[in-house]
């Protein structure tokens, strides 16, 4: 795990290209503290940065920026090959030559692979989570490449007359021809989704690379740099997705629960290699469960497991953590926080995801990776096991859609008027009283006011869909003079491969929240505290198997991830897993009305919004003082505004 920065063209190379070089790495030193190296051309106008965290290969043979074996690539890389040695077996079949090895890291081993069997060979043979910046002294070519489902981050962008690209925002704005110019229209989608959705990026000119794609960009003749750049997909989820759903997996139960188990074994076993100490993070639900599970299976000591907990709160998982640690005999770590401890972590959020990002999930898994990494210097975690494997309890709207669509709109919005005029305090008053009788998750008033919403709002699957990705429906009407751009999910999400409605859902979650939110939170969070996060569910060949897994195999007797359930059994008795899914939240509502709430005037005050110029003063206030009054519950729109307003402090 590391961090990459670079620049390539531009007219004005007059100054010394190692000092902005290590200036713009510098940035990137929570990413890398174990080394930084720079790399640059200044006939070809092309410099790459390097900041390492050194996992695999601690020698100063896995420095980078590394350069080929032939001379002909150069490298700066950011993540984890996994099946590197396999592919050293096979470039040594293939090579009569001979390679000459100079150390045991996967930066070697890519390199090779590109020298043996060009880019998108090598990037399809590889196992792993990457952005790869790598130049063609021969060719005169830049490739920037990402990996499969978008672990690792890559940015990239014309400021000028220079290319930038960067795995954060941070190192790019360290060059002199950033224009941080800030995208008024990204701003709406910022608004609808929590997080911004690749290819856009808070500044003007500045994209994401797209998961499974990579780019290429050549020097002319007279070192220009040509703009025109097409990308290249080399794997794509939706194709993926449309051919398990043509070749479904045919087999009994116990032979789908024999397939998942061996396949989880191989992904997990190549993902625990590693140089240094090596956990997993445990919340003791299906997922990390499942992980670590496997983990401990395949090893001859104990695992280090790492769990957050919250003083006086009812949304703690770390008790049930500690059962599954114990039952599975881990070395198990747990940290209780306050509610005050965990406020504390908000002033940084703006430095440390560097756009806006507004997932309030991010806290926990902030203190989670800070605790994690005075063990262990690489994390696992149990990501992707809700989209892959049918983990969202999305509501009864997803399930009974087609039932639903066939009573008129009219009435079904009368429904939901109605149960939109219970006030939340109401709302929240009877769930409590219920839950001393029997077990409900924590945010069910929550999921009762979305369903009204919905009812209220939805007219159609399509509609639906859409709902379960906004926070709002009306952003143009929020930010001023702003008109919100089109992305995958306008023009092409609701063309999905599947007819079954949650099947559908869990396909756009996989392309769109899982990589925007779930994976950006991760990635920075960890990061930011100089610890590698590895994520065995989203091995490709893990997804693609999920994907071929009928719906009667994810869902059965009313159980969500029946089939990771069944593997997981294997290990660790039901009775220690079931209960309803909680997630890794905090009480956001309740925490903007109480200790936030001064906070939270200054940062939305009605002169520094209309100072700022960016917000409809009046739609933000009206919807703060309904928040207070306990009359609507807009915590995740106004923690939107708020992670806004926080990063804006940071330009």
């Amino acid at each position: 795990m590391c961090g990459l920065v670079g620049f390539l063209g531009g007219t004005d190379w007059s100054g010394d290209q190692e000092v902005l070089l290590r200036r713009m790495s510098k940035a990137l030193t929570h990413r890398g503290p174990d080394g930084e190296g720079c790399w640059f051309d200044e006939e070809q106008r092309i410099g790459l940065g390097h900041r390492r965290l050194s996992i695999i290969d601690l020698s100063s043979a896995g420095h980078q920026p590394m350069v080929s074996s032939s001379g002909r690539y150069v490298i700066a890389f950011n993540g984890e090959i996994y099946n590197h040695i396999e592919l050293r077996g096979e470039i040594r079949e293939e090579n009569s030559q001979n390679q000459n090895w100079r150390g045991n890291s996967d930066t070697e081993t890519l390199l090779a692979g590109f020298e043996q069997w060009g880019i998108e060979r090598t990037l399809k043979k590889s196992v792993g989570m990457f952005a790869i910046a790598l130049w063609d002294r021969k060719d005169r070519v830049l490739t920037l490449a990402r990996d499969r489902m978008g672990e690792k981050p890559l940015y990239y962008g014309f400021q000028n007359d220079t290319l930038l690209f960067g795995s954060e925002l941070k190192a790019l704005k360290a060059h002199p021809d950033f224009l941080n110019e800030i995208d008024r229209d990204v701003i709406c989608l910022y608004l609808r989704h929590c997080y911004i959705p690749a290819p856009y990026s808070i500044y003007k000119g500045i994209k994401k690379l797209l998961p499974g794609t990579y780019l290429q960009i050549p020097i002319e003749s007279n070192r220009s740099v040509l703009k025109s750049i097409a990308a290249n997909q080399y794997w794509n989820l939706s194709e993926v997705a449309a051919q398990g759903l043509a070749s479904p997996f045919i087999g009994s139960d116990s032979d789908a629960i024999a397939a998942l188990d061996d396949q989880m074994r191989q992904s997990i076993g190549l993902q625990m290699m590693a140089d240094v100490p090596l956990g997993a993070f445990l919340s003791g639900g299906v997922d990390s469960s499942t992980i670590v599970a496997l983990m401990q299976a395949q090893s001859d000591r104990p695992a280090k497991t790492f769990s957050i907990g919250f003083i006086g709160q009812g949304f703690n998982e770390a008790e049930y953590a500690s059962a599954v640690a114990k039952h599975l005999g881990t070395d198990h770590t747990e940290l209780y926080v306050t509610s005050s401890q965990a406020r504390q972590v908000i002033p940084m959020l703006g430095k440390i995801y560097d756009e806006p990002f507004a997932d309030s999930s991010q806290i926990p898994t902030f203190l989670v990776s800070q605790m994690a990494k005075q063990h262990v210097t690489v994390s696992l975690s149990g990501d992707g096991g809700d989209e892959l494997f049918c983990g969202y309890n999305r509501s009864i709207l997803v399930d009974k859609w087609p039932q639903i669509e066939r009573v008129p709109y009219r009435f079904r919005k009368m429904v939901g008027d109605l149960l939109n005029n219970i006030a939340p305090s109401t709302r929240d008053s009877f769930f409590k009283l219920l839950g001393h009788i029997t077990t409900l998750p924590p945010d069910m008033s929550e999921k009762l006011s979305n369903l009204a919403n919905r009812l209220t709002n939805v007219r159609d699957f399509g509609g639906l869909c859409y709902s379960y990705i906004s926070v709002i429906d009306n952003p143009e009407e929020v930010v001023i003079g702003a008109k919100e751009p089109p992305t995958w999910l306008t023009e092409e999400g609701m063309k999905g491969p599947f007819k079954n409605p949650k099947l559908q859902t869990l396909f756009v979650a996989a392309m769109t929240y899982l990589p925007d939110d779930i994976l950006v939170k991760v990635d920075r969070a960890a990061m930011a505290n100089s610890l590698e996060t590895r994520i065995p569910l989203l091995d490709h060949r893990v997804v693609e198997m999920a994907f071929t897994i009928p719906m009667s195999l994810k869902v059965r007797d009313g159980k969500n991830k029946w089939l990771l359930r069944q593997v997981l059994n294997q290990y660790v008795p039901d009775q220690l897993i079931e209960r309803p899914k909680s997630g890794f939240s905090i009480p956001l509502n309740e925490w903007l009305r109480g200790p936030l709430r001064e906070w939270v005037e200054d940062l939305l005050g009605e002169d520094r919004l209309r100072m700022e110029g960016f917000f409809n003063v009046e739609c933000i206030r009206r919807k703060w003082h309904l928040h207070l009054l306990g009359g609507r519950n807009y915590g995740p729109f106004l923690w939107s505004v708020l992670m806004f307003q926080v990063w804006l402090n940071e330009q």
